[in-house]
């Protein structure tokens, strides 16, 4: 698993506390592709992934800021 600087980044600010409000959702796909989770694409805006053998769910935000 190689992560780039702005995965990195991201990483690190996913641990943060309190976590920020805006982290930008495309930062968070690309560290979970980097991570090599299984990310299937759901019903509507769900979005299914798969790390490490824990599955979660999460609805895409919408596209305006």
């Amino acid at each position: 698993m190689n992560l780039n600087n702005k995965q990195q980044k991201t990483l690190e600010t996913i641990f943060t506390d309190p976590i920020p409000a805006n982290i930008n959702w495309q930062d968070i796909e690309s560290l979970f592709r980097a991570l090599e989770a299984t990310i299937i694409e759901g019903q509507g805006s769900r979005l299914g992934v798969k790390l490490n053998d824990v599955k979660a769910v999460f609805h895409e935000p919408h596209p305006q800021k």
